[in-house]
């Protein structure tokens, strides 16, 4: 398994930044090469961090446990 080199803060702060380029009417492939993911991994973060403010990351999660431990 690959090692995850985003943080959840970093992930929330890309997905506002995503939703910024979106509502200006920037297309989906085009704004996931300026925050450097693919399409795939930008669908699979807002599914489970689509929403959220940094305070209220996951805390229960497997994913996000394992990411905590370092």
């Amino acid at each position: 398994m690959s090692k995850n080199p985003h943080k959840p803060e970093q992930i929330i702060a890309k997905l506002r930044e995503v939703e910024v380029e979106l509502a200006k009417g920037t297309p989906v492939a085009q704004v996931v090469k300026m925050i450097v993911v693919t399409e795939q991994t930008y669908y699979r973060w807002r599914k489970e961090y689509g929403g959220l403010k940094v305070e209220q990351r996951p805390s229960g999660s497997r994913r996000w446990s394992r990411r905590t431990r370092g």
